[in-house]
């Protein structure tokens, strides 16, 4: 037998749920929601659970639907519940937006921003951003959070804890990858180079074919990275046995120092080399790796308004990446 299926009555907005439906009242369902259970969100809060109970249960009566499941061992939303906590996350970033947009009508070069950066874009691309960022407008506070790649899901973006994501991608993405919900900017084409200190014998070489490689030490990204998984490509089709992965890390700094000892080849995108090739005396080796495309970018949702920061980041962004296509090319 089947089981019974809720039927949830239409609910009148105007003259009902407008009026009864408290922004407080969402605030301690999302708090039940991260907290996953009545009691730990009341301890959050600082109000009793029946306090929490009550609040949950108008909340329901008031919407006509279960929200959360209860058991011995907490909360889980229902359908229902997932269905509201994802448009209300939505409606209270729009309302902090809002509130931010209000307080720079005064002054426009002041406030936040949230960024989600992964390790590779963060050296190489984020740090001549804010550099240029922080000296043009000090009274901006900029949020860098970690983001991981390879991704096209871009979760911290979804659950509005970032306003916007710096991207790399393996290759160029094609228009069916892309989620409709998003909107994707790609600035420019970053590639990986291999790198050795410049006080090593191979910056000495001016000519190096990959078969001298083999057997040398490398430090680079793990081999289901992109770039791990490019070097190993570029040995197996040169017939070439397994490179020498002696330690495998995202770290750029990690990578930088153990290049620059001298002991190591390890793998930096062009910007990253840009970057810190002289303060580790490092130098991009004379080899030709497979032929791919790194491009980065920016990625926002596409229903969501930038803030005046989020657009002064944007601008900023799009003037660096011009100015680093112009070095490549030169």
């Amino acid at each position: 037998m089947l089981g019974k299926i809720l039927m949830v009555r239409p609910i009148p907005w105007e003259q009902h749920i407008g009026r009864r439906l408290r922004l407080r009242d969402l605030f301690v369902f999302f708090a039940v929601v991260e907290t996953g259970s009545m009691a730990k969100a009341g301890a959050k809060l600082g109000v009793s659970t029946p306090s929490i109970s009550e609040t949950i249960a108008a909340l329901e009566h008031t919407l006509g639907a279960p929200l959360l499941d209860r058991s011995p061992k907490g909360v889980t939303t229902t359908a229902y519940g997932e269905a509201l906590l994802f448009r209300a996350r939505a409606a209270f970033d729009e309302l902090r937006q809002g509130v931010r947009d209000i307080e720079l009508i005064g002054d426009p070069h002041a406030g936040e921003l949230r960024i989600g950066c992964p390790e590779s874009i963060t050296a190489g691309f984020l740090l001549p951003i804010l550099q240029r960022l922080t000296k043009a407008y000090p009274r901006v506070r900029y949020h860098v959070q970690q983001v991981q790649q390879p991704t096209v899901e871009y979760p911290e973006l979804r659950e509005r804890k970032v306003d916007l994501v710096l991207a790399r991608w393996g290759r160029d993405l094609a228009k069916d990858e892309i989620d409709p919900e998003v909107d994707v900017q790609v600035l420019l084409d970053d590639p990986y180079l291999l790198v050795a200190s410049a006080n090593s014998k191979w910056a000495r070489r001016r000519k190096i074919d990959l078969a001298d490689l083999a057997g040398e030490p490398l430090i680079v990204p793990p081999i289901d990275a992109w770039g791990g998984a490019l070097v190993a490509e570029a040995f197996k089709r040169r017939g070439l046995s397994a490179p020498n992965f002696v330690v495998s890390t995202l770290s750029i700094s990690l990578r930088n120092e153990m290049a620059a000892s001298g002991q190591f080849i390890t793998l930096l995108t062009r910007s990253v080399v840009r970057t810190f090739a002289k303060r580790y005396s490092l130098k991009v080796l004379p080899i030709d790796l497979p032929a791919h495309r790194s491009p980065v970018g920016i990625v926002t949702m596409r229903h969501r308004t930038l803030g005046p920061a989020a657009q002064l980041f944007v601008e900023s962004a799009r003037e660096v990446a011009r100015s680093l296509t112009a070095e490549s090319k030169a």
